[in-house]
């Protein structure tokens, strides 16, 4: 089954949900002219509301705007950003999640941009879809995620993290690795952490990440809750909401 959205951009290439908006709404047109069905799958709740209600059009933000904030970025950390968005938008900073890099920068870039706040331009407004949405979450116990989640940082371990870190660790102002593992091995390259240390804070900052996620889904009543052991209670489910559509 080929997976699309997968190896597509290089670490420098800037990517947002309104763009994946585009692409991927682009990427089922062509799969309901074949199929009758489409399956989507992911854990970031920004993007499948891109495709499931649309993101609210927003400014493009120009070339010169973009590397202001960037450059602020790295030379004053994103504490100092923070501090800026609390100042220029007080109603988006109150709801952000303000140690997500990636939407604080966004957010300052708007503002920067239009000189309005950037929760001026987030209607909400929820755009019509030319097919049906079934959606189905994945769930475990909290003991038995983190005991995966724990295996899982071992696992990419194995598989060559700490090379694949390293190789791309001059590149580390990049927002594009300001992610979950890559940000604490950076860390243990500077001398600030030992290996060990590092690893047990890329475990933590996972298992605060997967809190994070749940609690954004949960959010969403349209949401079919299963164990991801219940393979026929979900493939029954399936079929029941695919006969009601025909």
């Amino acid at each position: 089954m080929r997976h699309y959205f997968v190896g597509t951009l290089s670490l420098t290439d800037y990517y947002s949900a309104a763009r994946y908006e585009t692409e991927a709404l682009a990427v089922l047109g062509k799969q309901f002219g074949k199929h009758d069905v489409a399956m989507l799958s992911g854990g970031s709740m920004l993007y499948i509301d891109a495709v499931c209600q649309g993101i609210d059009d927003m400014p493009s933000v120009d070339a010169d705007t973009r590397a202001s904030v960037l450059q602020r970025l790295e030379e004053r950390g994103l504490d100092a950003l923070s501090a800026e968005l609390k100042l220029l938008d007080p109603d988006y900073y109150a709801q952000c999640d303000v140690r997500n890099t990636k939407r604080v920068v966004h957010a300052l870039e708007i503002c920067y941009m239009t000189g309005r706040p950037y929760s001026t331009f987030r209607v909400r407004a929820t755009k019509e879809r030319p097919f049906r949405i079934i959606k189905i979450g994945l769930t475990r116990e909290r003991e038995e995620l983190y005991d995966r989640i724990n295996r899982r940082v071992g696992m990419m371990m194995d598989r060559g993290l700490l090379d694949e870190a390293r190789r791309v660790y001059p590149y580390r102002h990049l927002n594009a690795l300001n992610t979950v593992g890559y940000k604490e091995l950076f860390r243990y390259f500077d001398g600030e952490w030992t290996l060990d240390f590092a690893l047990d804070k890329v475990r933590r900052n996972s298992r605060v990440y997967s809190r994070k996620q749940m609690t954004w889904f949960r959010r969403d009543p349209s949401i079919q809750w299963f164990s991801p052991d219940d393979m026929v209670k979900i493939r029954n489910f399936i079929t029941k909401q695919l006969d009601a559509t025909v």
